[in-house]
C-alpha cells in the first residue's frame, strides 16, 4: 500500500513540475527566423524592449520593413508613432516603418495588422512581442489572418522580469503567467470576433 501511494505521490509531483516548468516554455514559443517581409512590433508590456528586437531584426536584413501597432489609452500620441521615433532614433528609415495606430488590444493588433499585410501583399511575417505574450499574439494573428498565404514566424523581445524558465518564482510572474494561459484558452476556444 505504501509503495503504491509514494508511486502515486511521485507521479503527480512530476507532472506538476512539468507542467509549471512546461507553462512558460508554451507560452513563449520561438521559431527559426527566415528572411521576411515585414516585422510586426506590438506594443503593450516593456515596449521599448519589443521596439529594441524589432530594430535589431530590421538592422540585421531579416525584413525590409518594420510595422509598429498599437493605439495609446491616456497618451495624445499613439504607441505606434511612439515606437516610431524609437526606432527612428535607433537608425531605421522612416520610409521603412509602417504605423498602425487604431489597435487598444492584441485582437485590434491583428485585425487592423492584417489590413496592412494584405494591401502590401506581405507573405511571411516576424512577429515580436514579450516572451509571455507570444502564444496569445501567434494564435490572435493566426486567427486574424486565415485565408491568406502568410506565414507568422514567432520571436519575443527580451523582458526585465519575466523568464519562461523560472516564472514561478515572482509573485508577480506567477499572476502574470495564470493571466496570459486563461487568455489562451480564451483565444483557442472564441472565434476570432473581426470579420476577414
Amino acid at each position: 500500500m505504501f509503495r503504491k501511494l509514494s508511486l502515486f505521490l511521485s507521479v503527480v509531483i512530476v507532472v506538476a513540475v512539468a507542467t509549471i516548468v512546461g507553462a512558460g516554455f508554451y507560452l513563449s514559443p520561438q521559431n527559426e527566423l527566415d528572411s521576411s517581409d515585414a516585422i510586426v512590433v506590438v506594443s503593450g508590456g516593456e515596449t521599448s524592449q519589443r521596439v529594441a528586437e524589432g530594430v535589431k531584426l530590421y538592422k540585421e536584413d531579416w525584413a525590409g520593413v518594420l510595422i509598429m501597432s498599437g493605439a495609446a489609452r491616456d497618451a495624445k500620441d499613439s504607441n505606434a508613432a511612439a515606437m516610431k521615433r524609437m526606432a527612428i532614433n535607433s537608425g531605421v528609415p522612416a520610409d521603412k516603418i509602417i504605423t498602425e495606430e487604431k489597435s487598444m488590444n492584441t485582437v485590434e493588433n491583428a485585425a487592423y495588422v492584417r489590413d496592412i499585410i494584405e494591401q502590401n501583399k506581405f507573405n511571411r511575417l516576424i512577429l515580436v512581442t514579450s516572451p509571455y505574450h507570444q502564444r496569445r499574439a501567434a494564435l490572435v494573428f493566426g486567427k486574424a489572418l486565415e485565408g491568406l498565404p502568410v506565414k507568422i514566424i514567432n520571436h519575443s523581445s527580451l523582458d526585465s522580469a519575466w523568464r519562461k524558465n523560472g516564472w514561478w518564482l515572482d509573485a508577480w510572474a506567477r499572476a502574470l503567467t495564470w493571466s496570459e494561459i486563461k487568455k489562451v484558452v480564451y483565444t483557442l476556444v472564441v472565434p476570432f470576433p473581426y470579420q476577414t
